[in-house]
């Protein structure tokens, strides 16, 4: 192991408001909630690298009360509203603050724009109308690019949500899983993870701004640069292409322009092992953080493939850390890192223990905002 230590995993009383018709204030003898010690990963007494800072599932997790809501919570008794909630959420990307959900079920890719108090839906009507969107990237202007399996395409949009173009179509996929764009805006990859009688599992590369197919790279097999049912790809340290090959329990390395250089991980139960991964992200050190649907958890390796230590568990029961379907990863422009899981419907976001809880996009100030329909 490296210097990070690869350490287990360690896991609001509502107000009465019976005095509250006379404008009372609360008795002073009434005592006040103790607040939990914060979430660690690892665990005493390792070196903690990470701590859980917050989880997003719905509207309601961004968008500020107004007076009238939180005034009716304190008279009824409710609990603070969820607003609207994810259905069936995938993957995940984040650009300064604004975290994209796509949602296989609803159909649309969900925005928390948590520096705004925002929340919107990208791509529920109009000519960027999406079928069923997967995979996602944002590429260094805050453009969004989705992943549309069914209508086997990528659609892109600006910032603001404003479509922009469709690149591919049934003549270049068969089953698009996920889309990464290169940091510096020239490359497009486009992991096509095929079917069962298809032989077309490989990484598709295009232009992002014309939509030029430039070149191809992999395809069905279990030999060194062969595949069997990828699904996602992360640019990492000097544009090295990571590639999650599912069906082969591993992730294979290429180079900028698709050579196969090496692998790492194998079939197994052990920690470094992988039973069915499925996305992957890179940090600003290159360091990998790979999900796996069957642990219930993250693993974080280094560059070179080496694990650091993993985050989460499987769990039939909700709460921090806790997954029962997790999917999609990605970490921000901060070292936060964004989990996704399908079965309890959230975002769990990790935030680096170097960090302070008032720093970086996500934490910045809140303005007063509406749920866009």
């Amino acid at each position: 192991m490296k210097s990070w230590s690869c350490g287990a995993v360690r896991f609001a009383a509502a107000c009465s408001a019976l005095a509250l018709a006379a404008c009372a204030p609360l008795p002073e003898t009434r005592q006040k909630p103790v607040d939990a010690a914060p979430l660690v990963f690892p665990g005493p007494p390792e070196t903690p690298r990470f701590v859980y800072e917050r989880s997003l599932r719905g509207s309601g997790d961004v968008v500020p009360e107004d007076e009238n809501s939180t005034l009716r919570q304190l008279l009824t008794g409710e609990g603070p509203r969820s607003g609207e909630g994810l259905g069936k959420p995938y993957a995940v990307a984040v650009f300064q603050g604004r975290v994209f959900v796509s949602d296989t079920v609803q159909r649309f890719v969900s925005v928390f724009d948590v520096p705004s108090g925002r929340f919107s839906r990208i791509g529920d009507d109009g000519p960027g109308q999406l079928v069923k969107p997967h995979g996602l990237d944002v590429d260094g202007a805050g453009n969004l690019y989705v992943a549309d399996s069914t209508a086997k395409a990528v659609v892109v949009f600006d910032k603001n949500g404003r479509f922009l173009r469709r690149i591919g179509g049934a003549k270049w996929f068969d089953r698009p899983a996920s889309v990464t764009v290169d940091p510096k805006g020239d490359r497009m990859y486009v992991v096509d993870v095929g079917g069962v009688r298809s032989a077309e599992h490989r990484v598709r590369v295009f232009n992002p701004v014309d939509g030029r197919h430039l070149f191809d790279f992999g395809s069905r097999g279990s030999g060194p640069g062969e595949f069997n049912f990828p699904y996602d790809l992360a640019v990492g340290k000097e544009g090295r292409l990571y590639v999650v090959d599912t069906g082969n329990f591993r992730v294979q390395v290429f180079d900028h322009d698709g050579k196969y250089l090496k692998s790492f991980g194998r079939a197994g139960k052990q920690p470094g092992n992988f039973a069915r991964p499925k996305e992957i992200a890179a940090d600003a050190e290159g360091n990998l953080y790979v999900v796996d649907a069957a642990f219930g958890n993250f693993q974080i390796f280094d560059p070179e493939g080496e694990l650091l230590m993993f985050i989460g568990g499987h769990d039939e029961r909700d709460g921090p850390a806790k997954y029962k379907l997790p999917s999609g990863i990605d970490v921000d422009e901060d070292g936060r890192v964004y989990f996704v899981d399908q079965w309890f419907k959230k975002i769990d976001v990790f935030r680096p223990v170097r960090l302070q809880p008032g720093q970086g996009y996500l934490a910045a100030k809140k303005k007063a905002g509406a749920v866009k329909k």
